[in-house]
């Protein structure tokens, strides 16, 4: 009996992955305008890829402020509790994270610019590969 046990213990065991997030990718999407909301965003996806996920930022709409090198205000100034920003944070993911940001296809096009206005690392996003890193099956996407 104790032998059955013990085997059905290591086929569990196995069956579990060591990490919450080994091999997870989280897709945040970011469309809301309002800085806190922009940088709760942030913060959770900064503690998903510290636990061990890789990620992707997505920007949409008024959240497209964040990638532009002359962003406004609300996406620059500091927040309490830890005088931190939407852009600030996201920057330091990408750089310390390897993160991924990008701007929705339609953003740049839609305010009548080029990449040339994005800050540097941050791309328009082609659609057929946003769609795909949604799909697929090691994905959490998560919507602000």
């Amino acid at each position: 009996m104790k032998k059955i046990l013990t085997a059905c213990a290591l086929t569990f065991a196995a069956a579990l992955p060591a990490t919450a997030q080994e091999g997870r990718h989280v897709v945040t999407i970011l469309t809301a305008a309002e800085p806190q909301t922009q940088l709760m965003a942030m913060v959770l996806t900064l503690n998903a890829v510290q636990q061990g996920a890789t990620a992707q930022i997505l920007l949409c709409g008024p959240a497209g402020d964040i990638g532009l090198a002359d962003a406004p205000e609300t996406a620059t100034a500091g927040q309490p509790p830890r005088d931190a920003s939407p852009q600030g944070l996201m920057r330091m993911m990408m750089a310390d994270y390897n993160v991924t940001a990008e701007v929705c296809a339609i953003y740049l096009p839609g305010m009548g610019a080029d990449a040339s206005v994005l800050l540097d690392g941050v791309t328009p996003a082609a659609p057929d590969a946003a769609a795909r890193a949604m799909l697929a099956d090691n994905s959490v996407v998560m919507s602000f």
